[in-house]
């Protein structure tokens, strides 16, 4: 993504690859979501459907 410049490996041996573990973080959420999600599908999927959805597709004017 980033060049390796002078300046950006002064930046990473100071502070950290900032872009590696922004990613590493949101991979980890995203695996924790998939999971909480998987485990959340079946109770969900008894219930009725949402009083905000139309009963029937929307007639053309």
């Amino acid at each position: 993504m980033f060049q390796q410049t002078p300046v950006y490996d002064r930046l990473v041996a100071e502070r950290g690859d900032i872009p590696v573990q922004v990613r590493g973080e949101a991979d980890r959420i995203h695996r924790d979501l998939a999971q909480v999600l998987r485990q959340t599908s079946t109770p969900w999927s008894s219930t009725p459907p949402s009083v905000f959805e139309p009963k029937q597709p929307p007639r053309p004017l």
